[in-house]
């Protein structure tokens, strides 16, 4: 290069005209291709025809699809067939709350059901993306919401005793975030007038006194049989006696209510009533399922994961382990009995709050089939119960964990691992781990994680400061597993970074709250000797994590031996970095994975924008499609006939709190004719 670049006026003059032939005949190579146009990919004329019924693709939750047309093969030449946009988007300067796009559309009696952060229902043409009709119920968008302007979905019901064409005879249920219980028309999307008071229930009514904006519904309900139930969303840590966690059953038809579960139990004739101090039980709030929930009809049961207890980072004024909160628990659908729980953290002072769908899975062992119920968690533990006891089908231990040096506060003394599989998430963290991009501030991080309190994982809150590991948003969140069950390979992404909490003492409060230098989120703890300071990042100067990278991961275990089978990085930094690089480092992700009989993953998640498709046997990364926004989102796919195309479809709208890039778009993807 240097000696095609001397001063000479020849040189100059041959380098010019050998770069300009260069450029010739790279053009004409570029016109030629582009003249042939894209491959013609011969779409099989057979095959299975698949929906995607409800939000976890089952009520199984299984994220399962039987399609093969989209293969190893040809991944690689889809394309965006058609593109949808909602119009509800807000950057937080029209309205106070940012928006974040993470519905799955659901594929109900032919047409394509969605909701939008605002709130509205949408029904599409699954074909062609044309819209069929939509629901606007009229939420304010100018309130202060806990959460960020959201909504994950639908849920579709068939009414067995209408007549056919009978209005409602198919319906779309949906909760709003200012907790409304809508019932509409799958056809015309107008309300099921004989549905609660003219199509709608309020969610607000016997929960105990609600903060404006504070009592919410994020994911969609879930119909077993002819009941409809729902959880809700609360805002965390603002005081002990919040709204109450409750999960309802109505009736699918009129709206009335069915039973009611109450995640703390309230008097002493209630089961768990001993895990509690009696007074602290009546007026504790949350323990609320706010993550989606699941079923298995054939046995009448609902699958819920229940959060924390409220507030979430001092637990001085509920001591015992709190049942039912950050539980699995298993009810009656019909009745709203209780049929079995299992709690995966006891006395929860991390956040810990089960996030993440459950799954009803069938396990392979000792030679028996065994049902069981999946669920994976913050911590990235894999709890693994048997679906009709709840008791663990691979042995949970006992072990002790770190204890508070926090004045009033008694932290559990044990909590539970699984043993199969291992953690997926590594537990420890030293000062010799601090990573940074030079040696300053991994200096910087390093020093920080010193001044910190940390004895591995649960370690607790502390008034000077504790490094939580994995984080508040670590490990598996609402995006949840999925699974293939003929490969008998179970995936997830994963979180892999810190975290930093810390107790004020009242009396400081107040001083702390107006230090024009304060840094991180300020929560009161109303009713409590603490308010709360923390960050959901453990970062450097540079605003990059303080934790060795990849900072995201998607990782497979085999179901029935629990041996992980790969883990690769997901995402680049390209999309939040100074500069488009695009650096494998992977990066905090929300959503989540499904899988196809053809061997795929298909995932966007990461704070890229991409929706990816990965190899489901060996990790190995097949094709990635720009979005033309964040994919916080879990995906879905299709096919409607043997003669039609399989369909990929993702939500890219970005999200208000992972700062991605923000868009109002329904995605889908399918090979080229």
């Amino acid at each position: 290069m240097v000696d095609l670049l001397k001063v000479e006026r020849g040189t100059i003059v041959h380098f010019a005209k050998w770069t300009t032939a260069i450029l010739i005949v790279v053009a004409a190579i570029w016109l030629s291709l582009s003249a042939i146009g894209p491959p013609n990919i011969e779409l099989a004329a057979d095959g299975p025809v698949a929906g995607w019924p409800t939000y976890g693709g089952s009520h199984h939750a299984t994220r399962y699809s039987p399609l093969t047309q989209i293969d190893r093969d040809n991944v690689r030449h889809l394309e965006i067939a058609w593109t949808y946009r909602t119009g509800d988007v807000s950057d937080g300067s029209t309205y106070p709350r940012r928006s974040s796009f993470e519905a799955t559309p659901i594929l109900f009696e032919g047409a394509l059901y969605f909701s939008t952060p605002f709130s509205r229902v949408v029904a599409l043409d699954p074909e062609t993306g044309a819209e069929l009709w939509t629901h606007d119920p009229g939420i304010e968008l100018n309130l202060q919401y806990s959460e960020s302007l959201v909504s994950r979905g639908v849920e579709g019901w068939t009414d067995t005793a209408a007549a056919e064409n009978d209005p409602c005879q198919g319906r779309i249920f949906f909760a709003t975030l200012d907790a409304r219980l809508l019932a509409l028309d799958a056809v015309t999307g107008q309300p099921c007038v004989g549905f609660g008071d003219a199509g709608q229930v309020d969610l607000k009514v016997g929960i105990g006194d609600v903060e404006t904006g504070e009592y919410e519904v994020t994911s969609p309900p879930i119909a077993v049989g002819d009941v409809v139930i729902v959880g809700s969303a609360q805002g965390d840590n603002r005081r002990v006696e919040v709204e109450k966690g409750d999960i309802r059953g109505f009736d699918a038809r009129s709206g009335a209510l069915r039973w009611t579960f109450q995640p703390i139990p309230r008097d002493p004739a209630s089961p768990g009533w001993d895990s509690w101090n009696p007074e602290s039980a009546r007026v504790t709030g949350a323990a609320n399922a706010w993550a989606p929930l699941a079923a298995d009809p054939e046995r009448d049961l609902v699958l819920i994961p229940t959060g924390s207890a409220a507030p979430d980072f001092y637990g001085g004024e509920r001591p015992g382990s709190n049942l039912f909160a950050n539980s699995v628990v298993a009810l009656r659908a019909s009745t709203g009995e209780l049929v079995w729980y299992f709690q995966t953290v006891h006395h929860d002072l991390w956040d810990y709050d089960v996030a993440s769908q459950p799954m009803a899975v069938t396990v392979r062992k000792d030679g028996e089939e065994v049902p069981a119920v999946l669920q994976a968690t913050k911590m990235g533990h894999i709890f693994i119960l048997h679906r009709e006891t709840g008791e663990p089908v691979f042995p949970v231990e006992e072990r002790p964990v770190p204890s508070s040096d926090v004045a009033g506060e008694v932290a559990a003394p044990t909590q539970p691992f699984p043993t199969v599989p291992p953690p997926l998430l590594p537990e420890l963290m030293t000062p010799d781990s601090a990573w940074g991009l030079t040696p300053w501030d991994r200096r910087e991080c390093r020093e920080k994680m010193e001044r910190l309190r940390y004895d591995g994982i649960f370690t607790p809150p502390s008034v000077g400061g504790s490094l939580e590991y994995p984080s508040m948003i670590g490990g598996a969140n609402w995006g949840s597993a999925a699974l293939d069950p003929v490969r008998r390979l179970v995936v997830l992404n994963l979180n892999r970074f810190a975290s930093w909490v810390r107790l004020i003492p009242r009396e400081r409060w107040e001083s702390e709250i107006n230090d024009p230098d304060r840094q991180g989120q300020f929560t009161e703890q109303g009713g409590t000797p603490y308010g709360l300071n923390r960050e959901g990042g453990f970062v450097s100067s540079l605003d990059m994590p303080c934790t060795p990278p990849p900072w995201g991961v998607l990782v497979a275990f085999d179901l029935d031996s629990g041996e992980k089978r790969w883990q690769v990085p997901l995402g680049t930094i390209r999309d939040i970095a100074p500069l488009p690089l695009p650096i494998g480092y992977g990066t905090p992700n929300l959503g989540g994975p499904i899988v196809t009989a053809s061997g795929l993953v298909f995932i966007g998640a990461a704070m890229d924008d991409y929706l990816r498709a990965f190899d489901l046997e060996t990790g190995e990364e097949l094709w990635k499609g720009r979005l033309p926004a964040g994919g916080q989102a879990t995906p879905m796919t299709y096919r409607l006939r043997v003669d039609g195309k399989q369909y990929v479809v993702i939500a890219a709208g970005g999200h208000g709190g992972l700062d991605t890039t923000l868009g109002d778009y329904l995605v889908a993807f399918a090979l080229p004719n």
